[in-house]
């Protein structure tokens, strides 16, 4: 045998004990090391229910948005043409006022035509073309509807 053998068996033959400190060492890093791990699947999975949640958000914002633009579309057709309904009521309100001169209090057309207020107002609003309305002279809080 040769020297360099017997060196190598030798230390081999006392076996080298890592000490206590590096096992510690060791055995931390390896805790922080599942700790990791751990938070590494917590984050993934908070990551994936952000991300349904983004597109649940998504889907919302979309629905929202096509909800805004049929009610656009609505206001818009309502301010439009008159509907035939109102039409009809034009055409009633047109020979009521003719039936009267040409002028009538905006009380009493309302009241002959059995309508409520708003629906009497917006009435007014599509016939603006036709009919003028102004204060009554004599009691300023009463409306006089004129035939233009």
């Amino acid at each position: 045998m040769s020297i360099d053998t017997n060196l190598a068996e030798s230390i081999y033959a006392f076996p080298v004990s890592p000490s206590a400190s590096f096992l510690q060492a060791l055995q931390s890093l390896q805790d922080e090391i599942i700790a990791l791990k751990e938070e590494r699947d917590q984050d993934r999975q908070e990551l994936a229910a952000l991300r349904l949640k983004l597109v649940s958000l998504e889907k919302d914002r979309d629905t929202l948005s096509e909800n805004q633009l049929i009610q656009l579309r609505l206001i818009n057709d309502l301010r439009g043409e008159p509907q035939p309904l109102q039409k009809d009521r034009a055409e009633i309100l047109l020979a009521l006022i003719i039936a009267n001169g040409g002028k009538m209090l905006a009380k009493d057309a309302r009241q002959k035509m059995r309508l409520d207020k708003s629906t009497f107002s917006r009435l007014l609003d599509t016939l603006k073309d036709d009919i003028e309305s102004k204060p009554l002279h004599s009691d300023k809080r009463k409306m006089l509807l004129i035939i233009k």
